[in-house]
């Protein structure tokens, strides 16, 4: 059994990961931390556990084997090491932090401390992902040229009941995000092009503040892959009735996305489009993956590679949009030590 801590209810997914741990017959919730102690105090009553204000007293407890953190990205790094440093294993929201050498002090500690950690890239485990995977490992579409992915919703769209959108107003505060629409929303489309088309040269982004706030709310990155191709990343809080696209585009056929509806074309099948009649099977949860690792020591899917590629382009595209210009990765913080 896995007795863990969650900390903090920060990120609107928190609730989700507690509904996860709770329903996993081998993780036990057993108490709730929270920067703001009044939210943490609430959270801890609704799932029937106590609520400790400190955190180092959360960490030294050693009947804590665990730790979901939901804290504002800002915080990130400093909680991860502190809990690693406490032979904590470790689940969190993405990303995992805002810079690539920032990720690489974190993984550096959860190795010096053989602890497990997950950071959650759900649309990895999805059908549709494990199904274009296939078409490419199959080599159903040649040449990979282009691939473009757009998620994007209404978050940030007035209305009359919620002026700033619905999403939290600390969705929009800079300092504890690190951005906006990209590294939040983006960050889907962000690992499942990284993981279908490869290795990253460059990023060229654009990141629009279209209604004033502090952080982006409708974001374009271009990405250069070392094999030639071209991709298009596309995040947005202001998109009413945007549906998920995911389109690839090779030398010899096309597959495109969109919700729930699949097509492939391939010179292999001959004219016209085929419609799949059946998807791979879906891939246990992040959460799950987590906890099998945590306690038989199975891998997991998702991998450090997928989550330092995550921060990767964000810090890129961050970089790119502030001076104007053309980020080759190589300029990132040990990169070349990792490809």
């Amino acid at each position: 059994m896995i007795n863990v801590a969650m900390l903090s209810k920060w990120h609107v997914h928190a609730d989700d990961y507690a509904n996860q741990a709770s329903k996993n017959e081998n993780v036990t919730i057993k108490v709730v931390w929270d920067e703001h102690p009044l939210r943490g105090e609430k959270w801890a009553e609704k799932l029937g556990v106590p609520f400790e204000k400190d955190l180092e007293t959360v960490l030294a407890n050693p009947e804590i084997d665990a730790v979901i953190v939901d804290t504002p990205t800002n915080l990130h790094k400093e909680i991860i090491l502190k809990a690693a440093l406490h032979k904590k294993h470790i689940f969190t929201e993405k990303v995992l932090a805002f810079s690539v050498e920032d990720c690489d002090e974190i993984l550096k500690a959860v190795k010096d401390n053989n602890v497990k950690l997950m950071v959650s890239l759900p649309r990895l485990t999805e059908d549709y992902y494990l199904y274009a995977q296939e078409v490419i490992n199959q080599n159903l579409l040649g040449k990979l040229t282009s691939i473009r992915c757009r998620l994007a919703h209404n978050g940030a769209v007035p209305s009359s009941g919620n002026p700033n959108g619905w999403l939290p107003e600390h969705f929009f505060n800079k300092e504890e995000c690190g951005g906006g629409a990209l590294i939040d929303l983006g960050a889907h489309p962000i690992y499942l092009t990284n993981r279908l088309a490869g290795p990253v040269k460059a990023v060229t982004a654009r990141l629009q503040h279209t209604l004033g706030h502090d952080v982006d709310d409708n974001s374009v990155a271009i990405v250069e892959y070392e094999t030639g191709a071209l991709g298009i990343i596309e995040s947005g809080f202001l998109s009413s009735g945007s549906p998920f696209q995911l389109e690839l585009y090779g030398t010899d056929g096309t597959l495109l996305i969109e919700e729930n509806q699949i097509r492939l074309k391939s010179k292999q099948l001959g004219d016209g489009w085929a419609v799949p009649e059946q998807l791979p099977e879906p891939l246990p949860l992040p959460m799950d993956q987590w906890v099998n690792e945590v306690m038989n020591n199975e891998p997991t899917m998702i991998t450090e590679a997928d989550v330092r590629g995550l921060t990767l382009i964000n810090e890129a595209s961050r970089i790119s949009h502030e001076q104007g210009r053309r980020v080759e990765t190589a300029e990132l913080s040990n990169v070349e030590q990792k490809a």
